[in-house]
């Protein structure tokens, strides 16, 4: 895959935003460098900013609320909030986790070139007929790899 400035859409789960904006895991710091340099255009909706929201928190995280307040700002000011589409769907593959289909639904409807996970039920889905022509399915290694 070869990008050109601000190319590429993509959807970031919960656990890849987790790794970007609390770990700041540097095994995925490119995708946050793409990201800050317009490369790449982060999508997100109500319920995917609801479920990070929820997720940031969790005690395990340690965040106080200023903290959790920062970090969601932050990240919905450079994501494209995207409007579910109304009318006629195109069909989607089930995720066996229903509070993963969000994902692959904003995907779809903000033309996303790629949905980046690390979840395994998520990944299960990539190499479905549905998707084909459509967006990837794939991991952050497996993105920055092929980037």
């Amino acid at each position: 895959m070869v990008a050109q400035l601000g190319e590429l859409r993509v959807v970031l789960d919960t656990n890849v935003l987790l790794s970007l904006w609390v770990f700041a895991d540097s095994r995925f710091a490119l995708l946050r460098d793409l990201i800050a340099a317009g490369r790449l255009l982060p999508l997100t909706d109500q319920d995917c900013l609801a479920e990070f929201e929820r997720v940031l928190g969790y005690p395990g995280f340690s965040l106080d609320a200023a903290a959790q307040r920062r970090i969601l700002a932050g990240y919905s000011a450079i994501a494209l909030s995207v409007v579910k589409e109304n009318g006629v769907k195109v069909g989607l593959p089930l995720c066996h986790d229903a509070d993963d289909q969000k994902f692959l639904e904003l995907a779809r409807d903000g033309r996303a070139d790629a949905l980046v996970t690390s979840d395994k039920q998520l990944l299960k889905l990539a190499r479905r007929k549905q998707l084909a022509k459509r967006f990837r399915i794939v991991t952050p290694e497996r993105f920055l790899s092929d980037f």
